[in-house]
């Protein structure tokens, strides 16, 4: 009989729900000289916008053992939020302060939950390994390739767990199809088209304006350089207003459903990288990049993933706002958020399981069984129980998807990529590889 989702919350914090796969993390009993399997985990959580939700209930609740040092923010309404968000979940208070500095020289912390944007999520990710902690960093990870290589050498020298907070990983239908996938039950997969679909409005303009009350502008550019402030590009806005802080909408949503595609075809890097991509809404807006973007990834072997994103367009191209479709030679799947829908080559359906939960849409932000049980396999990996379903040096090839897709479209041409380790030798493409940071923020390993 399957288990809810609601189970697998309550074993993972026991520490005992097997929904780990083999070979995907690092070893589970290097660990347990570090921390012991009965320790409580002091816990630092580093940015409290849209994603807060998703933090309280891993947490908060007794059986998971962690204690929360310090709720950080750069904006004093964020810290306010955090303390509301825990108020009443917690018997204790946690320090609440704008400076994650502080909580990188505190060697009480042991874990870092990185919720902060696009831009910090490599740098303090790095930050953080290098003082002694391990990290949970959301998605996607990084803003652009060489941090992925940062990342990697950092988790190996530092001996420091980073788990990405792409939580679909832990999902336990998606480890179940996947599962079957691999044992051959549609065939041989050959293609995943992966989409997403939002109804985004009209974006403001930007216009010159002082830091809103409360916001340390300095901080929240961190690694970045340093710009004059505009509009309200703290508040999300940051994600469309050119590339200082975003990764686009690939970085921001795609990186879930094509990672859930390169898990299910085995495949590591692309050979080949072509994209069409265009702002086709609001042509006078505030919007600086595409907001429609359709973007192929050839692999060796014949093996093909489609991402199919409509940001500011909701209509419902395969009946769904997001997902992935996994084609076989004997078979298709499509699998969400929610669950999986199996079926046979002639399209009948052999199979479900589909339990309409509360993280399938494309709603920003929020939390829920997913989440929390991807912050609880974290917390079992810390403790040696076991292995971690999103380990940095298995994710960043998911993550490379994103940035060479956003590097194809700022350069207005197809990539040829190196399908050994996800480089290329295009000159355009080195010259957005990096990116310029604020002297002094550079991340180093």
């Amino acid at each position: 009989m399957k288990r809810t989702r609601r189970e697998f919350i309550r074993t993972s914090a026991l520490g005992v729900a097997g929904i780990t796969l083999s070979g995907m993390g690092l070893s589970a009993a290097s660990y347990n000289r570090i921390i012991g399997a009965n320790d409580r985990i002091n816990v630092a959580l580093i940015g409290l916008g849209r994603r807060l939700g998703a933090f309280r209930e891993p947490i908060a609740m007794k059986s998971a053992n962690a204690h929360l040092l310090y709720l950080c923010d750069v904006m004093e309404s964020q810290r306010e939020r955090g303390v509301r968000t825990f108020s009443g979940h917690l018997t204790y208070q946690p320090a609440v302060i704008n400076d994650l500095r502080k909580i990188m020289d505190d060697p009480n912390v042991d874990a870092i939950i990185n919720a902060m944007p696009d831009h910090w999520h490599a740098p303090g990710a790095i930050m953080g390994v290098q003082s002694g902690k391990h990290v949970f960093v959301e998605k996607p990870g990084s803003h652009n390739p060489k941090e992925n290589e940062l990342l990697v050498k950092a988790a190996g020298k530092y001996g420091k767990l980073i788990q990405l907070g792409n939580q679909q990983r832990s999902a336990p239908e998606s480890i179940e199809i996947i599962k079957s996938i691999h044992e051959g039950e549609i065939g041989t997969p050959y293609e995943a088209v992966t989409f997403y679909a939002n109804a985004r409005g009209e974006v403001p303009n930007q216009t010159p304006a002082d830091p809103p009350q409360g916001l340390d502008w300095d901080l929240f550019q961190g690694p970045s350089p340093r710009r004059a402030y505009t509009h309200n590009t703290w508040d999300y806005y940051w994600h469309w207003y050119g590339w200082n802080f975003g990764t686009a909408e690939i970085g921001n949503n795609g990186i879930h459903e094509l990672d859930i595609a390169r898990w299910a075809l085995q495949v590591e890097y692309p050979e080949t990288v072509s994209v069409i991509a265009d702002k086709r809404h609001f042509p006078d807006d505030g919007w600086t990049m595409y907001d429609t973007m359709r973007a192929t990834f050839r692999y060796p072997g014949n093996k093909t993933i489609v991402w199919d994103s409509k940001s500011r367009n909701g209509y419902r191209t395969f009946g769904h706002g997001r997902g992935t479709i996994v084609y076989g030679t004997e078979g298709s799947v499509f699998v969400d958020r929610d669950g999986y829908k199996l079926y046979d080559r002639n399209g009948r359906m052999v199979r479900e399981n589909y339990l309409q939960g509360r993280e399938g849409g494309v709603a920003l932000g929020g939390g829920g069984d997913m989440s929390t049980i991807h912050v609880l396999n974290f917390f079992n990996a810390i403790r040696g129980k076991e292995e971690l379903n999103s380990p940095i040096v298995e994710m960043v090839k998911s993550i490379q998807l994103c940035h060479l897709a956003n590097i194809s479209y700022r350069i207005k041409k197809d990539l040829k990529v190196n399908p050994e380790n996800g480089t290329t030798d295009d000159a355009d493409a080195r010259k957005l590889w990096s990116r310029e940071y604020e002297p002094g923020w550079e991340p180093k390993v």
